[in-house]
């Protein structure tokens, strides 16, 4: 096998493709990535779970493959100077690198090691823009759980109804829901759970321009990103039936601005750490929220302004969970949706648009906290 390559697109492909070589494995062709030298160059990570690999330019002077440690092939690739890089590797799996007057050889792993991806056999497709999808995943990974004794709830629920998708994460605590008008493809109505670990990197490869295709099969889904795939397999189980968890009325509905309010717990969490937790304690009065926050370090206290009175309810959050939401609301008038200190609270836009729905479980509070 013998290819050339600009650097900067074989550093890219490699970056992409390594983020799914497994880090540590008793199959040790799992931690390297396939350089296959066909028409074009494809690189290609997989640690039996998620696979990603990646099309690139190349001028083929002898096709043939070779596994190469992801990391450490990274690392040289990174190293070298700007230029047109040349990749060989002769039947003793022998590889030698070169651009310019850098030269490195090193051992590879014959190709006929590296387990074969699974194919998708499509039972529905949607197409997507790239930056819809991303702001999608962006506006949801946070709440996906990193429990694995609930595996179901370490994905993100897929759910297709009407030309609505409909992207939801829960981890127990909350749960953040994202949905979308979409017009391409070939629509049933269907629901699947993409890992979050897949969807973070679907994340990363998404653009500003062009479009994602999701093809969803019976075991595993796909996500064509230009001349990226990404596959991984779906999580079994049964997911939170989500639309019977948000309370569809509330007592009260106190209008915030996004900045002021983030500002705030910004400043009153201060002095909370994960030596010295304690929630953010919130007092909603007439036309201002006071907050309160007390630990072993000292205590803090601020007022935020507001549109609406919550007759003076109390009710402690958590304040990264109650952050988190905040930063992925993205919008700059928000609505705090409340009933009781002990019932779900939930933050929405303040346009009524509905695209986005977040619901925090409050933080029983004791005198004191």
């Amino acid at each position: 096998m013998k290819f050339s390559c600009e650097k900067y697109l074989l550093q890219n492909a490699v970056s992409i493709a390594s983020r799914a070589a497994a880090s540590k494995s008793p199959i040790p062709a799992l931690e390297g990535l396939l350089l296959q030298a066909m028409g074009d160059l494809r690189v290609t990570g997989y640690d039996l779970k998620e696979g990603i690999y990646t099309n690139v330019g190349a001028d083929i002077a002898e096709p043939g493959a070779i596994v190469v440690g992801a990391r450490f092939f990274g690392e040289v690739i990174r190293r070298l100077p700007d230029g047109i890089v040349t990749v060989s590797a002769d039947e003793d799996n022998k590889v030698k690198v070169k651009c310019g007057r850098s030269e490195f050889n090193f051992m590879g792993i014959h190709a006929g090691d590296y387990p074969e991806m699974p194919g998708v056999d499509p039972v529905n497709n949607i197409v997507i823009p790239q930056n819809t999808l991303r702001g999608m995943i962006d506006q949801t990974i946070f709440a996906v759980s990193t429990n694995e004794v609930r595996p179901i709830y370490t994905g993100t629920l897929f759910e297709i109804e009407d030309h609505l998708l409909t992207l939801v994460s829960v981890d127990g605590y909350r749960l953040a829901k994202r949905c979308e008008e979409i017009e391409d493809g070939q629509l049933e109505s269907c629901s699947f759970v993409v890992p979050g670990t897949a969807l973070s990197d679907v994340q990363r490869i998404c653009g500003d321009e062009g479009n994602v295709q999701i093809s969803v099969g019976t075991k595993h889904i796909s996500f064509v990103v230009g001349d990226t795939v990404v596959v991984t397999r779906r999580l079994e189980g049964e997911f939170l039936n989500y639309k019977k968890s948000i309370p569809d009325s509330f007592r009260y509905v106190i209008k915030v601005d996004r900045s002021e309010i983030m500002s705030v717990i910004d400043r009153v969490a201060v002095i909370v750490s994960e030596k010295n937790s304690s929630p953010v304690r919130m007092r909603f009065g007439d036309g201002v929220i006071d907050f309160l926050c007390m630990t072993p370090l000292g205590k803090s206290e601020d007022q935020c302004g507001c549109e609406g009175s919550g007759e003076d309810l109390e009710i402690g959050f958590n304040d990264r969970y109650l952050m988190d939401a905040l930063k992925a609301a993205g919008q700059d008038e928000l609505h705090l949706c409340l009933n009781t200190a002990s019932s779900p609270s939930v933050i929405e836009a303040a346009d009524g648009s509905k695209k986005f729905t977040y619901m925090i479980l409050p933080v029983r509070l004791r005198a004191g906290d």
